[in-house]
């Protein structure tokens, strides 16, 4: 039996800009520091329209003036707002074991990632979820929601608006 001892070349990400697309970015209202990908698609001129404007989750490998390295992982742009919060805590975890990545410890298939992050955990006996923060209306970069936008979402509708609603259907049936 021939055991390989040469190491896995690193694998490969396709980047680059999409065909007849832009990538461009629209600052946020409540935080304009942070940027919102969108994609501008062109539409071929015959069409007589503007271009459209839709949201881009390609991340940064889109981006071309993201500098992509697979050994050194994706920015970390969230975690200085997730200490501000200081509701967690990075705590040492388990080694990672070869079944974590789908391999048994003799394949060798992949590298192991050389940059390991410290998992997190709560401080306290609150949930740290994107869900418990959405219901305390926690404000937070990321989500730009406002109290007074949640609690009109929460409030029931009127009686007046109920009886209008009601007079608007009975109307439309008959």
């Amino acid at each position: 039996m021939t055991i390989n001892t040469t190491p896995p070349e690193l694998p490969r990400v396709t980047t680059g800009p999409l065909p007849a697309s832009t990538k461009v970015w629209k600052a946020g209202t409540l935080h304009p520091d942070i940027r919102v990908p969108m994609r501008e698609i062109a539409l071929h001129p015959s069409a007589g329209e503007p271009n459209v404007r839709v949201y881009d989750a390609s991340g940064p490998y889109t981006d071309a003036e993201a500098a992509i390295d697979t050994a050194t992982g994706l920015p970390r742009p969230r975690e200085a707002w997730i200490d501000a919060r200081g509701d967690t805590e990075t705590y040492e975890g388990r080694r990672i074991r070869p079944e974590d990545n789908g391999r048994d410890g003799a394949s060798g298939k992949l590298r192991p990632f050389p940059r390991a992050h410290a998992p997190r955990r709560a401080t306290g006996d609150r949930p740290v979820t994107q869900l418990a923060y959405a219901r305390a209306a926690s404000s937070h970069p990321k989500w730009n929601m406002s109290r007074s936008a949640r609690t009109w979402a929460a409030t029931p509708p009127s009686p007046d608006r109920a009886t209008a609603k009601a007079s608007a259907r009975r109307s439309r049936t008959t």
